[in-house]
């Protein structure tokens, strides 16, 4: 028992070990292949849409009720001792610093990663990808590159889109619902914020814009199985970009702090 336990531990660990080195090696063909021609520029086009374009509803929505909700609790806790100014700038550094990069990480790992994941593995089965090869084509170059860059540049316009969103709402339910002075709230942001405040939310936005990116392409990438390991690699992709969403986050925290 105990030695058929250990082997199924060890087994376990072998199989994540190969799978960060499969990803790892994926990483480095990618970065390496993106500035050797061809350029499928058409393809990069593609993703832009689907990545950012496509999710601007949900970036949206998510960025309005998040200021919204915010707004609401941050000025009933401080009413509480008189601190009612300070709502802009908590609002403020709240959102573009952490609630904003990692809301709408996790909002578009869930919507356009798990597509790209479904998208890929569905190649993957169907030896669509197998045919590239066939064909004398990169499969790196055509299918993960544009995928991978689309993501980089994409989020961060989403994210900045997003923050003002989710400040604007915070303004509208702050001033016009509870009473605040708009003066006030204005100054009290513009005062003790930075411009390095939303710098630093960008550039989470672009590590997470490439982590849902090539988490999602890696999954559909390297799927088996058929409909049920396509099933398996968008799970997994989804889950696994929004863990290493979170778990960067920290990171990037600790280092830009």
């Amino acid at each position: 028992m105990i030695g058929k336990s250990l082997g199924a531990v060890g087994g376990w660990a072998l199989h994540v070990l190969g799978r960060w080195g499969e990803s790892a090696l994926l990483f480095v063909r990618t970065l390496g292949v993106t500035f050797r021609p061809p350029f499928y520029f058409r393809n990069f086009i593609y993703q832009i849409e689907s990545i950012g374009i496509n999710s601007l509803p949900v970036v949206l929505l998510t960025s309005a009720f998040t200021g919204l909700v915010l707004a609401l609790q941050i000025f009933s806790g401080f009413a509480r001792f008189g601190a009612e100014s300070m709502t802009g700038t908590v609002v403020g550094y709240s959102i573009v610093r952490e609630l904003g990069p990692v809301l709408v990480g996790l909002m578009v790992a869930g919507r356009a990663g798990a597509a790209m994941a479904a998208e890929l593995g569905t190649m993957r089965v169907t030896q669509q990808i197998d045919a590239l090869y066939a064909l004398s084509a990169d499969p790196v170059r055509y299918l993960i590159v544009p995928r991978f860059w689309a993501g980089v540049i994409a989020l961060p316009l989403l994210v900045s889109l997003g923050d003002f969103i989710a400040i604007w709402a915070s303004y509208a339910l702050t001033v016009w619902v509870l009473g605040a002075n708009p003066v006030v709230y204005w100054d009290s942001m513009f005062d003790f914020m930075e411009l390095w405040d939303f710098y630093s939310g960008l550039i989470k936005a672009t590590v997470f814009g490439g982590i849902i990116a090539f988490v999602a392409s890696f999954e559909g990438f390297t799927a088996r199985g058929g409909a049920r390991g396509v099933g398996g690699a968008t799970t997994r992709a989804v889950v696994g970009a929004a863990s290493l969403i979170l778990a960067a986050n920290y990171f990037i925290t600790y280092l830009v702090v």
